[in-house]
């Protein structure tokens, strides 16, 4: 169980008095330290749900033990490691990521700019130092506790706690100084006897798209999941579930690039049967008042919200949410998919944390030997290889 130190006084995790204390915290502004090290590991107090929730600081997940629940496994096997310090700093005060993104938030002129998906981390252009859009779906989902699964979950984490933690996970960054919470979208759950509300709320929420007439319009980033894509007479309609009566457009030959762009990811939902589409867009309002889209990109997630690139990591995390440990999906932000990334962790395996990796059929030497410098770099953490070509799932660590 863990320990807090809040004030002057330590508390355990399941105390009675826990919600006390963090409402005094967060009133006062105090952050718990954890002690699972010592010294203790400082942490913050989230607003998710009406519930007051303990969480660990961004980037400080290594600097818990590896038996906490706070420890996090090594950035660098995932995407995330090339992001921090250029894409992604951290003000240590505030705890708040500043972000820099390689699209934009505003649009110039009357009109959004013509429709187009994300090159995502496949193209020549993309900028390194800067966040995708894909990438920021990824922070988002890393920040937000969503990687991470235990049996203890099954049957516990919905579209209501998933939006939570997203727009948790939204308070602790800025965009040029801007809070990103403030362009970020998320679709509350959808309810009939609330739905006059609802779309009151989603249109004071959307507002500032609709501000001024000429000159440099905002933009917003919304998340939601995708129910269907409909063909209309010039493109297709994207249909996203609690969002009735709400469509985004997209023109035919963006249409065309979107399925080109995301062609494993349309495989997935479709192959599975069971899996979650996910769009992240930037939308803007075009001159008649409708919202269009500006940019597009697409990742799908499983029944437990764990995001997924290939139907061998959907098989592999099918294994590893019915275990009892702590399963840690690894992401791959930015990164290339001819590099190698740790395609899930586990962080409570004893005697030390293992890291899982696929390699692709196809794959070439130069991932080899890349794998193979990654493991070299951590002798922390126990290595699992499954080499696709050479047949099914070895077993599990």
């Amino acid at each position: 169980m863990r320990r807090f130190q809040i004030g002057n006084t330590v508390v355990e995790e399941q105390s009675a008095s826990i919600q006390e204390n963090l409402a005094m915290a967060y009133r006062s502004k105090l952050r718990p330290v954890c002690l699972c090290q010592t010294p203790g590991v400082a942490m913050y107090i989230a607003n998710i749900g009406d519930q007051l929730v303990i969480k660990r600081m961004p980037l400080t997940g290594g600097a818990h033990a590896s038996d906490c629940e706070s420890y996090e496994p090594p950035y660098e096997l995932s995407g995330l490691g090339s992001l921090i310090g250029s894409a992604i700093q951290i003000d240590t005060e505030s705890g708040v990521a500043s972000l820099k993104l390689n699209f934009s938030l505003s649009t110039k002129g009357p009109r959004t700019a013509p429709t187009q998906t994300s090159a995502g981390s496949e193209s020549v252009k993309n900028d390194a130092r800067k966040m995708s859009l894909r990438a920021l779906l990824h922070y988002l989902w890393h920040q937000g506790g969503l990687t991470e699964w235990t049996a203890h979950w099954a049957g516990k984490r919905h579209w209501p706690q998933v939006r939570n933690h997203l727009l948790e996970a939204a308070r602790t960054m800025s965009v040029k100084g801007e809070p990103l919470a403030d362009r970020l979208f998320v679709p509350e759950p959808f309810r009939l006897d609330d739905r006059n509300a609802i779309e009151q709320r989603r249109a004071a929420a959307l507002a500032a798209l609709h501000a001024g007439a000429t000159g440099s319009k905002p933009l917003m980033v919304l998340i939601c999941e995708i129910k269907e894509f409909a063909p209309t007479r010039s493109g297709q309609r994207i249909v996203a579930k609690h969002l009735p009566g709400f469509s985004l457009f997209l023109e035919e030959a963006s249409w065309r690039r979107l399925n080109a762009r995301f062609a494993a990811e349309f495989d997935i939902w479709k192959a599975t049967g069971t899996c979650h589409l996910i769009a992240i867009a930037t939308i803007g309002a075009s001159a008649s008042g409708a919202i269009a889209v500006n940019e597009i990109a697409l990742t799908v997630v499983t029944q437990q919200w764990l995001p997924v690139e290939s139907i061998h990591e959907e098989r592999l995390l099918e294994r590893l949410t019915k275990m009892r440990q702590k399963t840690v999906k690894g992401l791959r932000f930015n990164l290339s998919t001819t590099q190698p990334l740790a395609n899930a962790m586990l962080p409570e395996l004893k005697p030390c944390p293992a890291a899982l990796y696929i390699v692709p059929p196809g794959a070439g030497e130069e991932f080899e030997i890349a794998l193979e410098d990654m493991i070299e770099a951590r002798p922390d953490m126990t290595p699992w290889i499954w080499r696709v070509a050479d047949g099914d799932m070895p077993p599990l660590p």
